[in-house]
């Protein structure tokens, strides 16, 4: 018998809030069916206009709040309502950090089936404004207006913002000069619809500690309309900038960058420092966007590795290396496995630029490489993974299982795949011992996790 549905679409409705969704979306019930209200908060008593019907949920545009959460605030940047790039300014930031640590729990009870794991307190920033190192805005046209910022929430309308609250100042400095040079040379901007145009997307790349400053322009084509005078207009203008660079992506597609990358002028990289090590970065290099946060996450990895030494460690989705050259300070031998080969290029070239020589670096997949490395004698006495937002393949998972470590490190952005990929680390005699939320991108519903799991027949 199908049930029925209690909720008309274009009719409003008045419902509790009860807990906040993995978007960071107030989840509210009406006849005990569920509704789905971005803006709303939890303890509270809202009037909503639905907008899309499905057989087991809706989704509601808030219209009213008639009673208020005590952790509600005034969002603090006058677009928050149109963009899409913030979810969470209208909760106060303690009461973030509380809701993200009940994100994780609510991921590995329901859906990891894990119960009685001790999910510790976000570690939060201590600035939660103006942490974004990197950039990434689209440039389209509204009439006959330039503008770049983010996308208005689920749709491709971008909300022009001149001053980005999450943002490094740098980057909003780069937005807007761009912006002003491409109407005054009258540069031709990218129309995803027909795909005539120039100027797609442009990234923003600042060294936290370094300072340093790279311009990305993506570019639909290889010829850059007017790059000179360009780039002497961005020289001219921001503080600190030492590589302007070109990618092309002539595609069609959500995807931001190209394999084409060319350097227009300056260096092809910049520097920035995370804890002692200094990192080089590319255009399309991976770096953590909250620098100082990500410090904190990778020295919680250090602390659940336990290394005294003597250890030899895996690192497996090691990207650029990052994360390897903390565990090398304290290891006997980190091996990186990455499957993008210019990220093992650039982790290569971290550890020379470090000192660090005893970490080394193997191209492939993890898959194949580590029953490799397991033939070859290699016995990791610890493990530790960053994978992307997917998680990981269970054929992945097994392999860590069978070359049989003592710790498991997990370094996760997404709990739900981590929940998924806890559990079948469950059935192969991994314990999760402990679970560390870090608040990487505050005023959005992302948050990272550490995890550490022992293998039961072992101690830490």
């Amino acid at each position: 018998m199908t049930r029925e549905i209690p909720v008309i679409k274009g009719q409003t409705y008045c419902l509790n809030i009860v807990s906040l969704g993995h978007s960071g979306e107030g989840v509210g019930r009406y006849r005990d069916f569920t509704v789905f209200v971005p803006g709303a908060l939890p303890g509270e008593e809202v009037k909503v206009k639905i907008i899309e019907c499905k057989k087991s949920y809706a989704k509601g545009q808030l219209i009213a709040v008639k009673h208020s959460a005590a952790e509600r605030v005034q969002p603090h940047c006058g677009l928050y309502r149109q963009c899409g790039g913030c979810q969470l300014q209208h909760l106060d930031y303690p009461a973030q950090l509380s809701a993200k640590r009940q994100l994780v729990v609510d991921a590995v009870t329901r859906i990891g089936k894990i119960a009685g794991v001790t999910v510790k307190p976000t570690l939060g920033a201590a600035n939660p404004w103006y942490y974004r190192n990197k950039m990434q805005f689209p440039v389209g046209m509204d009439q006959q207006e330039i503008v770049i910022g983010c996308f208005a929430q689920g749709t491709h309308a971008i909300v022009n913002t001149e001053h980005c609250l999450i943002q490094h100042q740098s980057n909003n400095l780069i937005a807007r000069q761009v912006r002003r040079l491409l109407g005054e040379l009258e540069i031709s901007i990218y129309d995803e619809k027909t795909g005539a145009g120039a100027v797609r997307h442009v990234l923003g790349r600042v060294g936290a500690v370094s300072g340093e400053v790279m311009v990305v322009l993506v570019t639909a084509c290889d010829t850059l309309p007017n790059k000179n005078a360009l780039v002497a207009g961005l020289r001219d203008n921001i503080p600190g900038l030492v590589s302007i660079v070109q990618n092309v992506n002539s595609k069609k597609t959500n995807v931001i960058m190209g394999s084409k990358t060319v350097t227009l002028w300056g260096q092809d990289t910049i520097t920035d420092k995370l804890g002692p090590f200094t990192f080089h970065i590319s255009a399309r290099s991976f770096f953590q966007v909250n620098t100082a946060q990500a410090e904190i996450l990778y020295n919680t990895a250090v602390e659940y590795a336990a290394l005294t030494g003597r250890e030899t460690v895996i690192d497996a989705y090691c990207g650029t290396g990052t994360i390897s050259l903390f565990l090398a300070r304290q290891a006997r031998r980190v091996i990186g496995i990455e499957i993008v080969e210019p990220a093992i290029r650039d982790a290569w070239r971290n550890a020379e630029l470090n000192g660090i020589d005893n970490a080394e670096f193997i191209v492939g997949d993890a898959v194949a490489v580590m029953p490799e490395l397991y033939t070859q004698g290699v016995r990791p006495d610890v493990i530790v993974v960053d994978p992307p937002r997917a998680g990981c393949d269970r054929p992945v998972l097994e392999a860590f299982a069978h070359m049989q470590p003592q710790r498991i490190v997990y370094v996760s952005c997404n709990p739900a795949s981590l929940a998924r990929d806890l559990a079948v680390l469950t059935e192969y005699d991994y314990e999760v011992r402990e679970i560390q939320p870090v608040d990487m991108f505050p005023h959005t519903y992302h948050v990272e996790t550490v995890t550490l799991l022992q293998r039961k027949d072992t101690t830490i």
